[in-house]
């Protein structure tokens, strides 16, 4: 039986080449190039911009992407669903406020974060209560009636691979965030890395849950 249906693995597969495209059409269309280690992906889709409709495309199936995905990974944990659908709709805010021509925009700004913290976080929760269902199987001692019985570190490594993955994304979204505070020149190259290792953790999911 697969568990995870084919339109959440179609949806995941979307969310990144939504992302990667819309980043590399928007720069090839502005005039005099674009430095994508220095500029955002923000400016690609903000007021101004030469064709900003291709980042804010790339934002909104980006974001509904992860909506979708969220409803169809069912073995994980409803709380780890709902972070990563709450990172869709912080995405497709995103896209809803761009930054103006010139300045900041402070609901752009907050729907950023909320989007980054909640993708970066939602594997956290993905164990259910009873994941994984079993460990390893352990024989008891000879002669007891036991039978087979799960290995106590199984559930615990799965949590901790979980935590793992979080950091991962984490390290990532760190060091675009401290790009972003100090002016660094390196924000554009750190907000990719960040936004696409974000952007193919749910397709990684999904694939390793449908081959279980």
């Amino acid at each position: 039986m697969r568990v995870v249906p084919p339109w959440a693995l179609l949806s995941a597969g979307a969310a990144p080449v939504f992302l990667v495209g819309g980043w590399l059409l928007g720069a090839a269309r502005q005039p005099g190039g674009f430095d994508q280690v220095s500029g955002t992906i923000s400016a690609l889709a903000a007021v101004g911009a030469a064709d900003r409709w291709i980042m804010t495309l790339g934002l909104v199936g980006l974001g509904l992407c992860h909506c979708v995905t969220a409803a169809g990974l069912r073995p994980l944990a409803v709380g780890a669903r709902a972070l990563l659908a709450l990172g869709g709709v912080a995405t497709l805010a995103v896209a809803a406020f761009p930054l103006p021509a010139a300045g900041g925009s402070a609901p752009h700004g907050l729907a950023a974060a909320v989007a980054f913290g909640a993708l970066a976080l939602w594997p956290v929760l993905a164990p259910a209560g009873d994941w994984p269902r079993a460990g390893r199987p352990r024989r008891d001692a000879v002669g007891s009636a036991g039978g087979d019985r799960p290995a106590p570190d199984g559930p615990a490594r799965g949590r901790a691979a979980w935590a793992a993955l979080a950091v991962g994304l984490l390290v990532p979204v760190a060091w675009f965030a401290v790009e972003l505070a100090t002016g660094g020149d390196r924000v554009g190259l750190a907000e990719r890395v960040a936004a696409g290792a974000e952007a193919l953790c749910p397709l990684l999911v999904a694939g390793w849950l449908a081959r279980r």
